[in-house]
């Protein structure tokens, strides 16, 4: 799937996340894949799930936290998450930070619709 194509949704909080993969689209999957885009100066909230993670950071720069340990991030980068580790990212550039993340196993739709308020 393309990023243009895919489901976008916000919590108007200057993330845009594009649904690339999911079960809405294939139900017997066991990955969800979200291409995210971070305005500058944006800040993703601290936050833990399940599903273990990474992002591959495509564009941009910002600030990673991963349970204690926190680093800058930039294009190129991947950041590996464990599974109940709480996170976040901030947009620390003048540009837009986009990074690709996937998660194992899948998040449920209900959590992600009830993460975006949907």
């Amino acid at each position: 799937m393309n990023k243009g194509d895919a489901p976008a949704l916000t919590r108007g909080d200057g993330l845009v996340s594009h649904i690339l993969h999911s079960q809405r689209d294939v139900s017997e999957t066991d990955l969800t894949i979200t291409w995210v885009d971070v305005e500058p100066g944006a800040r993703q909230v601290r936050h833990e799930h399940d599903p273990e993670q990474v992002y591959v950071v495509v564009a941009g720069e910002g600030v990673m936290s991963v349970g204690e340990d926190e680093r800058a991030v930039e294009a190129g980068d991947l950041v590996h998450i464990p599974a109940n580790t709480e996170h976040g990212l901030e947009n620390t550039g003048d540009t837009t930070l986009e990074y690709v993340s996937a998660a194992t196993p899948v998040f449920p739709e209900r959590e992600v619709d009830e993460f975006y308020g949907e």
